[in-house]
């Protein structure tokens, strides 16, 4: 049996096999250059308007069938005293595919001069779709050459499910330097079965993030756009029975910026991540790659993301608002 074949059939198993079974959210590697889809609190963050596409292909020698989208738009409202946003992503995970548009509203609360929180909720809907035609079952493949035939599975009674989704979330920055937040995604946790009298939920996606600005120039402030600096991190998401850690350090040299992180699944290491970034202060450039170190393996190809970060002009009257600082990617 291929590469190819397994991954279906693996896929197959996971989704339609088990009635209890439940997807999991797709996984961006640029955190922050898709800072709405980590956290929907840190919409607004930068006040000014802000514009981010994200591209991630996914085990690109299994036939470019791993491809996941993200398209997104926030800023900050001085009117209702927070950032909005809207947010889309999709998806294509062999047979799988999915969809989901929300809209943001994040609070920005001025605890102190040094001190500002947001705390956000975030309201959509999340859809999948399912390829029948390109799901591959045991019994499909014939022993020793690997031959694709029919097979006895029954087809689902559904080929597309949706529900409305809610989201919320919260970040706290200490004088544009230190950041730390925390985020709860799918807390109505909805019915993505297929089969009819089934149940797959999609479980609820909780992140916790922090990191710092520092810089290393004397006597200059620290500012992503203008210093040498570096910036660690660490993020933590749980799904399910899915838990994973990353930690990483961005090193920023105005206009480049790069970084090192280990994403580490706690049933398995998963990958080590490299990026390089360019910034302008209208827009920001980033390329990542994910190198594989699960039992997958580098023969499916790794992961390449490209990030486009598209920064607005700021209204003047939005200027007396600080930013809670976070790295570019």
């Amino acid at each position: 049996m291929n590469t190819r074949a397994s991954v279906i059939l693996i896929l197959g198993s996971l989704f339609l096999s088990v009635p209890g079974a439940t997807a999991q959210d797709l996984a961006f590697s640029q955190y922050y250059a898709n800072p709405v889809y980590l956290n929907p609190a840190l919409a607004g963050n930068k006040v000014c308007p802000r514009v981010t596409l994200n591209y991630r292909n996914h085990f690109p020698s299994l036939g470019s069938h791993y491809v996941s989208y993200s398209a997104g738009s926030d800023m900050f409202v001085s009117a209702i005293s927070g950032g909005v946003a809207v947010l889309a992503t999709a998806d294509m995970s062999g047979p799988l595919a999915s969809f989901a548009g929300s809209a943001v509203y994040s609070y920005r609360l001025k605890i102190s001069n040094k001190i500002t929180m947001n705390a956000a909720l975030q309201a959509g809907y999340v859809q999948y779709r399912l390829n029948w035609e390109k799901l591959v079952y045991e019994d499909m493949i014939v022993p020793g050459t690997g031959e694709i035939i029919s097979g006895t599975e029954t087809q689902p009674d559904k080929m597309n499910v949706g529900d409305v989704d809610f989201s919320t979330g919260m970040v706290v920055g200490y004088n544009e330097r230190i950041y730390m937040g925390a985020a709860v995604h799918h807390i109505t946790t909805p019915d993505m079965a297929f089969y009819l009298g089934n149940t797959s939920r999609l479980d609820m996606r909780i992140t916790v993030h922090a990191g710092a600005l520092l810089g290393l120039q004397q006597g200059r402030s620290s500012s992503e756009n203008e210093n040498l600096s570096l910036s660690p991190n660490i993020v933590y998401m749980q799904q399910g029975k899915f838990h994973q850690l990353n930690g990483g350090m961005y090193v920023n040299f105005y206009p480049f910026v790069s970084g090192v992180w280990l994403r580490h699944n706690f049933e398995n290491p998963d990958a080590l991540i490299v990026l390089l970034g360019f910034q302008q202060p209208e827009f920001k450039i980033g390329y990542s790659f994910d190198f594989t170190l699960s039992k997958m393996g580098m023969p499916a190809g790794g992961a390449h993301e490209v990030s486009f970060v598209w920064l607005l002009p700021c209204p003047q009257k939005e200027f007396k608002y600080k930013a809670i600082k976070c790295p570019s990617f």
